[in-house]
């Protein structure tokens, strides 16, 4: 079983690119099914098909649908939170306050999250392409397994019932399927737009930070190659494609040299016969499932520390590696025999200082002052 999760800033073209990635893996022999996380409910107008709450055949080995949360949330919910409430009025607590904490945060993205694991555990499918929302939502909705564990760790302590060792046992779950990289790997969908890269380099760290694989960047979108231009929009076009090309050029420049590029249609692609015209531009002969072949981001880890805060970064290092580590307003510039990578650092480690590093077999360890007030 493979997982690819799509998402990018809204707007990027990422339910069009999931689409595709999906026709393309049916079209070479797998049985495929596509989930939509989106709210925005849009994969069915990509395929030219309508979509329930379970599963539906788009074409020969490709399936398609669309889970709707606030269902789940009537349904799967209804009975854990039923069995939650009964356990804590038993510990203690009056029925207010059991019915206050039965009420978990996120928990119709949570219940999303536990479908697309239900489909790829009891489905048929070789490969699940999910469709995710735009990017803040799908950071939470990817962080909600440990944030959910660790609530119920704060409200229960040591008191754990039945019904919350199942529930943590389902989050255990979740966050091994999620961090399991052989099985479950994210497509960053971006365009070539200064704003959408810069969000785009923030959430790499992001899902780094939570051991989340990405296995490919995807410029969607670009202006044509200058062979089409035509008439009096030449200029407008030409304009626009070079700040494109600039925008990509320093994405590269910062380390990310593997970007995947689809161009801009004139018509909306919408259709099997669109995506797969599309699929054929992004993978050309590739199998949709190899990514780029390499990691997009180095892993990091975060780990508090007496006096702030230790970072991971598992880059490799000879032992003669010459390192220089500086801040460049919100990122992290790593250089490593002249070879110089920035990293956007989570918003927690931005008003933070380097204090030191050291390398070691697993990469760097860098240190940084917790101290809030002070780069």
């Amino acid at each position: 079983m493979r997982i690819l999760l799509f998402t990018g800033k809204g707007g990027v073209g990422k339910t069009t690119l999931a689409a595709a990635t999906g026709a393309a893996l049916a079209a070479r022999g797998r049985k495929t099914l596509v989930v939509s996380t989106d709210p925005a409910h849009s994969l069915g107008d990509a395929f030219g098909h309508t979509l329930g709450a379970e599963p539906s055949e788009v074409d020969a080995l490709l399936s398609a649908v669309q889970i709707d949360s606030r269902t789940l949330v009537d349904t799967t919910w209804h009975q854990l939170r039923a069995e939650l409430r009964t356990t804590l009025s038993g510990a203690g607590l009056d029925t207010l306050d059991a019915e206050e904490l039965t009420v978990l945060p996120g928990v119709d993205e949570l219940l999303a999250l536990s479908e697309v694991r239900r489909l790829a555990e009891h489905g048929p499918w070789e490969t699940i392409v999910v469709d995710c929302g735009p990017t803040a939502e799908t950071l939470r909705l990817l962080a909600l397994p440990e944030a959910v564990s660790g609530y119920l760790t704060r409200v229960f302590g040591r008191r754990v019932t039945d019904s919350v060792r199942r529930l943590g046992g389902h989050l255990d779950g979740l966050r091994a399927l999620l961090t399991e990289p052989s099985v479950t790997t994210v497509r960053l969908v971006l365009t070539p737009e200064r704003v959408v890269v810069a969000e785009a380099r923030r959430t790499l760290s992001s899902l780094a930070l939570r051991g989340i694989a990405v296995d490919g960047l995807i410029a969607n979108r670009l202006m044509p190659a200058p062979g089409f231009w035509r008439g009096g929009a030449a200029t407008w076009l030409r304009t626009r494609r070079t700040q494109q090309d600039a925008v990509l050029a320093e994405l590269r420049a910062a380390g990310f040299r593997q970007v995947a590029r689809v161009e801009h249609r004139a018509v909306e692609p919408v259709g099997l016969p669109a995506l797969l015209e599309i699929a054929a531009e992004l993978y050309r002969d590739a199998d949709p499932l190899d990514g780029d072949g390499t990691p997009v981001t180095p892993l990091l880890r975060v780990r508090p520390a007496p006096e702030g805060y230790t970072l991971r970064i598992a880059i490799p290092l000879g032992r003669d590696a010459e390192v220089d580590l500086a801040r460049v307003d919100d990122d992290l510039a790593i250089t490593v025999d002249g070879f110089r990578r920035l990293i956007a650092l989570p918003e927690s480690l931005r008003p933070c200082r380097i204090t030191g590093a050291e390398s070691d077999a697993d990469g760097l360890l860098v240190s940084l002052a917790g101290n809030r007030g002070r780069r």
